[in-house]
């Protein structure tokens, strides 16, 4: 799919999110810099693709563990100009993991500072190109979009996938959800963008198909809450999983019942407890190739 000679996009997996790497006149620029235990990796390929030229900027589509975990490592590195969404500049400013979500999905992430926020409505130059900042409110409440108007490129996040978009964390948290991913849906889809750089996975153009298939599994969320909060329990296992790659199946009730937030909708809107949560978790994995059962330990699938 043809990008922008300027931009160049790092495809990461799913423990981190993808690289977006723009180089221009304004100096380099990256776009969210994947989880803490790949940071040293993230460092690589931006050194591999800058050499001696610095890395001036480093923006976030929002901040999630594995869009941001590698944000103090280039800031040790290159002394980035950093830029955050305003409504989390408090939270990063007190150093609030709970706010931030990283102690309520039992993730990591070193702590890093900014030097600037996003709004909606701003017009950003990256890669000598104008990217119009746009809110996504839905898997995250303060999601970011960046639009390049001019070349019909849209940064997504995790607003939009190839094959459907982000946890609807707010949702987990009784907090209205699927209106507001129902509502940057329709957003992305009047932006009739030509090819979209997702958060997780390969650059695509089929725009209006990827809308059509995340319509409809919002549809198939939407119509049973039970059905989001399965599929967060089984999103943070596999992220558990591809962090560690092996985890001891009796221990596995005790690690679910201390992450918050799968503890809450365990015992809440599921009403299973930890024992049964962690069987129904690691067959789900298992079931559909995402993991497997060995000796008592549950492995990746990649293991």
């Amino acid at each position: 799919m043809r990008l922008p000679a300027s931009v160049r996009v790092f495809e990461r997996g799913w423990l981190s999110s993808n690289n977006v790497l723009f180089t221009g006149r304004g100096g380099a620029a990256l776009v969210d810099s994947g989880y803490v235990t790949h940071a040293a990796h993230t460092l690589a390929l931006v050194r591999h693709a800058l050499g001696d030229r610095p890395l001036a900027r480093l923006l976030n589509t929002h901040l999630h563990s594995d869009h941001c975990g590698g944000n103090a490592v280039l800031q040790a590195a290159y002394g980035c100009h950093t830029a955050i969404a305003a409504c989390d500049a408090a939270k990063v400013a007190a150093w609030d993991e709970e706010a931030l979500s990283f102690r309520a999905t039992g993730q990591q992430c070193a702590r890093f500072g900014f030097d600037a926020t996003l709004v909606p409505g701003e017009v950003l130059e990256l890669g000598d190109l104008r990217w119009t900042v746009l809110a996504a409110p839905g898997h995250d409440p303060h999601a970011l979009l960046f639009f390049c108007e001019q070349e019909g490129v849209l940064i997504s996040g995790d607003a939009l996938w190839e094959n459907g978009f982000g946890v609807v964390f707010p949702e987990l948290a009784g907090e209205p959800g699927f209106d507001d991913v129902g509502a940057t849906l329709e957003l992305i889809a009047k932006l009739e963008a030509r090819v979209v750089i997702p958060g997780h996975g390969a650059v695509f153009g089929a725009v209006a198909q990827a809308l059509a298939r995340a319509r409809s599994r919002l549809d198939y969320l939407a119509a049973d809450p039970v059905r989001n909060a399965e599929h967060a329990v089984k999103v943070l296992l596999k992220f558990l999983l591809l962090e560690r790659r092996v985890l001891a199946l009796d221990a596995l009730p005790g690690l679910l019942a201390s992450i918050p937030l799968i503890e809450r909708v365990g015992t809440g809107l599921l009403a299973r407890d930890a024992h049964a949560l962690a069987a129904w978790a690691a067959s789900a994995l298992v079931r559909v190739g995402a993991a497997r059962l060995e000796h008592g330990q549950l492995l990746d699938a990649g293991v």
